[in-house]
This record gives C-alpha cells, sequence and structure tokens, in this order.
C-alpha cells in the first residue's frame, strides 16, 4: 500500500490484493463561491466491495456525492471509470456509465406501485402501449435475484409499504439497469431493528453479485459490519482510506471529529482547518 504526504490517504499497489477500481476520482476540488468545500479529494470503489463514506455534517460527503452523481461539476479533478477517464456532464452520462444513486429520500412516487417506480422515466413499450408484461416480470425477477422476501407483490402501492421496503425498493430499482456502482445515502436512517437488519443484508447481496457500493452513513454500526474499506472525510480532506479491519471504532470516530488518530490522518491538521 502507498498513501500520500499531505494526507496518509492508502491506495492499492500492484502487489495489492485490490481489484482496480470501478470508479475513481482523483484531485477533486469543488468550491461554491469562496467556500472551498473539497480539497483534492481522491476516492475510489472496487468491484465486489463496500466502501464506506464518513464524515461529520459539514465535512463534504453530500457534495462528493453529487460530484459522482454528475449534479455538481467539479473545479478539478479526474473523473475514471474503469481505469479510462470519462466526461461527465450531468446525471444522465453519470447513469449511461452505471452508476445509480439512491438518495436518502429515495425518490419514490406513493400514489404508484412498486413495478411503475422501478421503471419511472424508463418504461418499457410494445408499440405505441406500455409493456406492463415485461415490466412486471423484470421488477419481480430484480426483487428474486436480491433475495427480497420481504414484499408480496410488485403491484403493492409504494404507500403502502414499510420503510425497509420502500428502500428495498430503492435498491431494486438501481441495480435493474444493469448498474455497476450503486451509491447509498443514509439507508438505515429512520429504520428500525429488523428493517435496517434487511438492508444491510441487501448491501452485502449488492457487494456479493460484484458490484461497487458506497455506504454514506453515520452509523458506525452499520459501517463496520458491511464495510470493506472506510473513507473518513473531515473538512472536505480525506483522512484516511483504509480497509475496515485495519481500523477499529475508535479511530474512525477520531479521523472524523479530529482528522488524525496516532499515525492515522492528515499530516498537519491545523493547516487543514484554515
Amino acid at each position: 500500500m502507498t498513501s500520500t504526504p499531505e494526507t496518509g490517504t492508502e491506495w492499492p499497489t500492484a502487489d495489492s490484493p485490490s481489484p482496480e477500481p470501478l470508479l475513481q476520482l482523483r484531485g477533486i476540488n469543488k468550491s461554491f463561491g469562496v467556500v472551498h468545500v473539497l480539497h483534492d479529494v481522491d476516492f475510489a470503489v472496487y468491484p465486489g466491495q463496500v466502501t464506506a463514506l464518513v464524515g461529520d455534517n459539514g465535512a463534504g460527503k453530500s457534495t462528493l456525492a453529487k460530484v459522482i452523481a454528475g449534479i455538481y461539476g467539479r473545479d478539478s479533478g479526474d473523473y475514471l471509470f474503469e481505469g479510462h477517464p470519462v466526461h461527465v456532464s450531468g446525471p444522465r452520462d453519470v447513469a449511461a456509465l452505471g452508476v445509480e444513486v439512491v438518495y436518502q429520500d429515495l425518490a419514490l412516487c406513493d400514489n404508484l406501485d412498486i413495478v411503475q417506480n422501478m421503471f419511472l422515466g424508463r418504461e418499457l413499450h410494445k408499440g405505441v402501449l406500455l409493456d406492463d408484461m415485461t415490466m412486471e416480470d423484470r421488477a419481480r425477477e430484480t426483487l428474486a435475484s436480491l433475495s427480497v422476501r420481504t414484499v408480496k407483490s410488485v403491484r403493492q402501492s409504494v404507500a403502502s409499504l414499510s420503510g425497509g421496503q420502500r428502500q428495498t425498493v430503492a435498491i431494486a430499482k438501481a441495480v435493474l439497469w444493469n448498474s455497476r456502482v450503486v451509491l447509498l445515502d443514509e439507508p438505515t436512517a429512520a429504520l428500525g431493528v429488523a428493517q435496517t437488519r434487511q438492508v444491510l443484508d441487501l448491501v452485502r447481496r449488492l457487494a456479493d453479485r460484484g458490484l461497487g457500493v458506497v455506504l454514506i452513513s453515520h452509523n458506525m454500526n452499520d459501517v463496520f459490519e458491511v464495510a470493506d474499506r472506510i473513507t473518513a472525510l473531515y473538512l472536505g480532506r480525506v483522512a484516511a482510506d483504509v480497509p475496515t479491519e485495519q481500523v477499529t471504532h475508535k479511530q474512525v470516530v477520531e479521523l472524523i471529529t479530529a482528522g488524525r488518530s496516532g499515525d492515522l490522518g492528515i499530516r498537519d491538521v491545523a493547516a487543514a482547518t484554515i
């Protein structure tokens, strides 16, 4: 493993067992007016792994997520997919790459059923008519492939679903389109214990299918349960990017709150706060 002198961020070397990243951002900077939100951020997502993106409020997690999603442009830095630089001018470009985002509000329509939500804006047609049968079959197959057993019928109204079921539908919608990378923004927020268990199991299954998964979460228990790697942001900088097994809960909390934990983290925290 190698590390950058400024942040101590670790990246896989040629001798590392880690695969090549599916998605990689290098040296990302983003400002809003005079406020510099992201500072030379490096971030990578690997196939078959869950990468947790953690940080305090205002650390830049949401901004980085929106850069990945194509909602925000970047002031500088590179956006690479499968090792190749790509041009991203909006969410459609990102979706075309196979990157799907499940936002915290889920963006589901309560007045529509599961099938209609999963194909919303991407409906299949047979001539001038909607191909309801094919859409229903594909929705059912996608849920089954993810071992989802909590949904009785794909024709259920979303309004009738529990919080965990809604999250499941939103995740299934993301993987329906042959996505390679799925970004989940606080997927267990406001869920009960049983529903959280269902969602975390689903997150793990996504990675086991070979997808690259980004988990944005404030819940360290969730992070340590399902994440293979943890990227910690501190004031818009990467404090560390390490395998989960190499850090403790206490170290991650210190990285989030202070930018440094022992030998790990930003070299000059005082300079980073300026």
